[in-house]
């Protein structure tokens, strides 16, 4: 028998060679950076917010289960993709959401959202975004922030900036804002507890800072522009930093891998883009907070957006 070439070269599909990181690992790190806000989204609207978030994660797992299983495939549950889709849904969902729309919101995210197309990585759209469009345009009516339902004084500044105009906005310190104390996705208001987990990402390297400088950078370009124009009228910078889900949108959804370029220019203008499209929602748009929406649109021009490459080296 003849024996085997020591030197003989093993032909795989890429990558060769990885850094380490694992997928269970980068969603091991993205739910402790969403553990600051979760515990304080907890302390705001009591159990009420605990309820949301488990109730969401939970029929995430369960939808990945079941979907793997009449899809005959091999589940992947354990790498706890599912857990961070469940929990991004459940950050943008009111504490006093009934339990049949988390549990349909998070189940939609996952079907469609992530299953529908394949495999983790192939998804066009930001999951936890699928599932949170499809509820607010088909039930509004329980989708909407109800101070009342809540049993709290807190007041929701975006709405009232879209009903009732800037001078009724009664919220507008911003260190009340930063701390949380405003209406909005249990999770995305706590601006403190967001802030502070995304900057550990980005430390940890998990996301770049180019996308959410663009974010913010569109943000506060975009609001200074309109407060230019009208003071009366239009809000300022701040207070659309500072409000809604902007900083849960710039630094945990926009920068979701699948859906967002790779490279630094395109991250740049994709950050741009969703900045833009935020205030422009926000302000000519029927709906209060603009993120979601300003993301999933902005996820249609990712393709586009990944044309924009370098020339090869010695091309005129």
């Amino acid at each position: 028998m003849k024996p085997l070439n020591p030197f003989a070269l093993t032909v795989s599909v890429p990558p060769h060679r990885h850094c380490g990181v694992t997928v269970r690992s980068r969603m091991l790190n993205i739910l402790l950076a969403m553990l600051p806000a979760a515990v304080m989204a907890t302390g705001t609207f009591g159990m009420a917010a605990a309820r949301v978030m488990a109730l969401s994660m939970a029929a995430a797992v369960l939808t990945e289960l079941a979907c793997d299983y009449f899809m005959d495939r091999e589940s992947d549950v354990h790498d706890l993709h599912a857990l961070t889709v469940g929990l991004g849904f459940a950050f943008l969902l009111p504490a006093s959401a009934p339990w049949w729309l988390v549990v349909s919101g998070s189940a939609l995210s996952i079907a469609l959202g992530k299953m529908a197309f394949g495999p983790l990585g192939g998804s066009p759209f930001c999951a936890p975004l699928v599932g949170w469009a499809i509820c607010r345009i088909s039930w509004p009516a329980f989708m909407d922030i109800d101070a009342s339902m809540l049993a709290t004084d807190l007041t929701y500044p975006l709405a009232q900036l879209k009903n009732f105009g800037l001078n009724a906005v009664q919220i507008t310190d911003t260190r009340m804002l930063f701390l949380g104390k405003q209406l909005g996705g249990l999770g995305a208001v706590q601006m403190a507890g967001i802030l502070l987990g995304g900057m550990f990402l980005v430390m940890r390297k998990h996301i770049s800072s180019i996308i959410p400088v663009g974010v913010l950078a569109g943000v506060a370009v975009s609001a200074m522009l309109f407060n230019m124009a009208d003071p009366t009228i239009y809000a300022g910078p701040g207070f659309h930093l500072l409000t809604g889900s902007t900083l849960f949108g710039a630094f945990f959804l926009a920068t979701d891998g699948p859906s967002s370029p790779n490279r630094q220019m395109p991250m740049l203008l994709f950050g741009l883009l969703v900045g833009t499209l935020i205030v422009i929602i926000r302000v000519y748009g029927v709906y209060p907070d603009g993120v979601p929406f300003a993301i999933l649109l902005a996820n249609l021009f990712t393709p586009v957006l990944e044309r924009i490459r370098p020339k090869p080296f010695g091309v005129r």
